[in-house]
């Protein structure tokens, strides 16, 4: 096994249960209101349009909750991950929520193996998903083996400028890592994870890769995909720099001038005809 995807499996397998109990995730929510779609599908519903009677593929799904949510938007889902601990949650939740959802255990470069190849109306991506990839192109070529004849790509990821920036205790906004795809990770130690738990974790290394906007967007014309839209947004859906952000909604966006800096972006791209 890659090493990389080694340490990475690792702290996501250990999080999964944790992030399925946070209540960030609104799991019980989800469970209580058989209507709820969550923020950051709710966020991009005008963008993604009517998905009714569609076939579609959540690539890096985690615990479900997006998938759920489109789901509940009338697509007949299947959700793809490499860790068994988040896919035991997301059938669990998807049991609970009576969806019928078809979750799938597969690193994401050999989800043409495992799932039939042109037969998806559209494939999803959600929010910090790229950055655990080392190539760009290569995620590009698997999502348009997935897609039929005129299906689409939508996502909607951290904008590569957030992920190149460093955290800091003042309100500067410094670039320190980088913005271009590169060979060699990104290797962190982070004790914690993004959503409120008072678990202790024992795997606490990853490795992340960045991709330029360019490089996404090159990537997926090299494979032959067409760009239909490209948005970026000035809002983010969680404190990605604490102590220089504010609430926008559901979302955070900077508290000083927010127009500085594009925190994600949506993106939307079609398999010709």
């Amino acid at each position: 096994m890659d090493p990389s995807l080694a340490v990475n499996r690792a702290n996501w397998d250990e999080r999964a249960l944790a992030h399925a109990a946070s209540p960030d995730y609104r799991v019980e929510r989800y469970i209580e209101d058989p209507a709820y779609v969550g923020p950051v599908v709710a966020f991009d519903i005008p963008r993604l349009g009517d998905v009714s009677g569609l076939r579609g593929v959540h690539l890096q799904c985690h615990i479900g909750t997006d998938t759920l949510s489109l789901a509940r938007l009338g697509a007949q889902m299947t959700g793809l991950d490499f860790s068994a601990p988040a896919l035991t949650e997301a059938r669990r939740l998807a049991e609970r929520a009576g969806a019928e959802i078809e979750f799938v255990q597969s690193e994401v470069y050999d989800a043409p193996e495992v799932l039939e190849r042109g037969s998806f109306d559209f494939v999803f991506t959600g929010i910090g998903a790229l950055c655990w990839l080392p190539r760009v192109a290569a995620w590009a070529t698997v999502v348009a083996q997935l897609l039929r004849p005129g299906g689409w790509l939508f996502i909607r990821e951290g904008h590569p400028m957030l992920w190149a920036l460093a955290e800091r205790s003042d309100d500067l906004l410094v670039v320190d890592h980088p913005y271009f795809e590169r060979e060699e990770p990104t290797v962190s130690d982070d004790q914690g994870t993004y959503v409120q738990t008072d678990v202790i974790f024992e795997n606490t290394l990853t490795h992340e890769w960045n991709h330029g906007l360019g490089e996404t967007v090159t990537a997926l014309l090299d494979a032959g995909l067409e760009l239909t839209m490209l948005v970026e947004h000035e809002s983010v859906p969680w404190e990605a720099l604490p102590g220089q952000m504010e609430r926008a909604g559901e979302e955070w966006r900077l508290a000083d001038r927010p127009w500085r800096l594009p925190l994600t972006y949506t993106l939307r791209a079609a398999k010709p005809a």
